[in-house]
């Protein structure tokens, strides 16, 4: 009876010290190889890039006699960005952007009419809004504001003829831009222009007054640092 006694009263006194015993062993810290989910990122925030790529450019020249003809010019152009996004609500980005590039998009009638007319984007720039749907680090958006360009327009007849046309007018476009940091953006963009007309009321060479419609449409990859 005494050693049933005993051996009951020591269970007791085993059980009441486990929770002792817990709480004085030292806690493990967490192991550094489980994986916690990444930031979202944030597209808010201004920034500056370069970008380059290509254009192609339609031209339709008429003059004052009736006679009408349109040709095409193409080739590269490299510029620079900056601009500022407000990610107001997850997923939905505002933007402002602006910018500028050196081009050389270039082409002529082929002598169309008996005199070859040549049109060259020289450079051209934008001020644009953006409207953006981001999901993740990825971010759809369309663009539209103000454009201006200067073209130098020739004509070869007689002594030559050539004088440069600053335009202003509009573009539309959209792309998608990927983070590839948190400071670090790449995209991809398309971007149509209209030009309007310029017209040479008076050449030079002496042939019939002119007028020139212009339209471009460009693709471009570029590379931006976000602050």
């Amino acid at each position: 009876m005494r050693t049933r006694f005993l051996a009951t009263v020591a269970l007791c006194a085993l059980a009441m010290s486990g929770p002792v015993l817990a709480a004085d062993m030292p806690v493990r810290p967490a192991s550094p190889f489980i994986r916690t989910a990444p930031p979202v990122f944030s597209w808010t925030g201004f920034y500056v890039g370069l970008y380059g790529g290509a254009g192609w450019g339609s031209h339709d020249r008429s003059n004052d006699a009736g006679f009408n003809n349109s040709y095409k010019s193409s080739g590269g152009l490299i510029g620079g960005l900056a601009g500022y996004n407000w990610q107001l609500n997850n997923p939905v980005v505002l933007g402002v952007e602006g910018d500028i590039a050196w081009a050389n998009i270039k082409g002529d009638d082929g002598g169309a009419g008996g005199t070859i007319d040549t049109s060259h984007y020289r450079w051209l720039g934008s001020v644009r809004g953006r409207l953006g749907y981001a999901f993740d680090n990825w971010l759809l958006f369309g663009t539209g504001g103000w454009a201006f360009t200067n073209i130098r327009h020739t004509n070869n007849g007689g002594a030559g003829d050539s004088f440069d046309s600053s335009r202003s007018g509009w573009t539309v476009g959209g792309g998608i831009e990927y983070a590839l940091t948190p400071n670090w953006t790449t995209r991809l963009d398309y971007r149509y222009f209209d030009f309007g007309s310029y017209s040479r009321p008076a050449p030079a060479n002496g042939i019939t007054p002119y007028s020139v419609g212009n339209k471009l449409q460009t693709v471009t990859v570029g590379l931006s640092y976000k602050f």
